[in-house]
């Protein structure tokens, strides 16, 4: 069977390799995740408490958000434009004023959001929540709230200029036989004004790398690692995208279980190395700015991007082994390959307090492509190497003391 040749956008979103996804709203000024409606969704008074916070609502220029996370080297942001609590940052012309421009701030958000992200070269993406915590109609009249939807989705696509993507989350809530979200009809609305919008519908932890709808463009992974997709008689060609937050919520809350820099650089790494963009989350302040901790892994993912981000944003999957750490991308043109290496084993003295080098050759086993100049990324030191048939030995050595960059990515040519 043939593997379906990817549209022109698609092979785009897949060059970007990553980006950042950022989750803010009225939840925000609560700072107790973004979920946080869901738990007070059957207390009427306290629903009304939470609907009332958009009255305090009025962050700062939201420029701040798109300086603070293209420093991390993302070539575009995705922002929930409406989340399950069903307040829209973008002015909803009439559908509902629950949203930014019946707020404390009184403009569209969505808009200073795209046009920051235009003025810094960055893509921007809209992530639009179809599952809603306090709307009644999404199970006592769907249709109505189907059209809603679309009606709402319809203002996204035309008043912003052109867009990276639409990204949706809550198809999970309502499951059937059929076409239950008339997914058909809302993916023509964005075809309609956006025809190269990347289509992502977030499939949940569960389902994590399922295709679903022809339209879909990229399949997710919702905090889940990423495998390689087989696309061996897939009717169109879809890219793949892994979801990450640094702690355990995706919005502002008192949440101090960070992952380590070594954990998400991981992460970004073996995204790419399955084929997929890693989208790491942040969840800003009610005045729009990122807290302290996220700030800095953005800045720490911009320094690692500074030395290495030529393989993030060109590799694509070449030799890769479920199971095993080390991986080899190749450029898009076929001309390089990237040796991306976990874990280098160090010497240390009697004390084991001095790193002073590594040791150790990696094998790639079925290696049939010929390489030469393999080079360390960030300091062009060479690396040794031995050819046996398609077994390729490269000698992963050379600690560089004073230097750990959790990942180390080495470059070669190919012959």
């Amino acid at each position: 069977m043939s593997i379906p040749v990817a549209k022109q956008y698609i092979k785009d979103f897949e060059q970007m390799g990553l980006g950042v996804f950022v989750h803010f709203g009225i939840y925000s000024l609560v700072e107790r995740g973004e979920w946080h409606g869901f738990f007070i969704r059957k207390d009427p008074e306290k629903v009304a408490e939470y609907k009332a916070l958009k009255d305090k609502f009025n962050p700062d220029s939201m420029e701040n958000i798109v300086i603070e996370a293209k420093k991390s080297g993302a070539k575009y942001i995705t922002l929930t434009t409406k989340h399950h609590d069903g307040f829209a940052l973008f002015d909803t012309c009439g559908i509902t004023d629950f949203d930014a421009m019946h707020s404390a701030a009184k403009r569209d958000l969505v808009k200073e959001f795209a046009d920051a992200c235009r003025k810094h070269d960055i893509v921007p993406m809209f992530y639009y929540a179809t599952h809603e915590f306090f709307n009644d109609d999404e199970d006592n009249d769907f249709p109505k709230y189907l059209e809603y939807i679309r009606n709402s989705v319809e203002v996204l696509c035309k008043n912003y200029g052109k867009i990276g993507g639409l990204w949706f989350d809550g198809n999970w809530s309502k499951t059937g036989e059929g076409d239950v979200w008339e997914e058909e009809k809302l993916y023509a609305v964005i075809r309609k004004y956006q025809p190269e919008a990347m289509i992502i519908n977030n499939t949940g932890l569960q389902r994590c790398g399922e295709v679903g709808n022809l339209e879909i463009d990229s399949v997710t992974y919702e905090r889940g690692k990423a495998a390689p997709l087989n696309r061996e008689g897939m009717k169109k060609y879809v890219a793949a995208e892994v979801c990450d937050s640094s702690n355990g919520h995706w919005g502002m809350a008192h949440d101090l279980n960070h992952k380590s820099p070594k954990y998400i650089l991981e992460c970004l790494c073996k995204s790419r190395g399955a084929g997929a963009n890693y989208l790491f989350n942040v969840g800003p302040k009610a005045n729009g700015h990122v807290p302290t901790f996220q700030d800095a892994l953005l800045e720490l993912i911009g320094e690692w991007m500074s030395i290495f981000g030529e393989a993030v944003y060109d590799g694509r999957p070449f030799w890769y082994k479920d199971g095993v750490d080390n991986f080899v991308l190749r450029s898009e043109d076929g001309k390089h390959a990237y040796f991306v290496c976990f874990n280098l084993r160090r010497r240390g003295n009697v004390n084991a307090v001095l790193a002073i080098g590594t040791e150790g050759d990696f094998i790639y086993e079925g290696f049939a492509e010929r390489v030469e100049n393999i080079h360390w990324m960030d300091n062009d030191e060479q690396l040794p190497y031995l050819y046996e048939g398609d077994k390729l030995t490269v000698n992963l050595a050379g600690y560089n003391n004073g230097y750990d960059y959790c990942v180390r990515i080495a470059k070669a040519d190919i012959k």
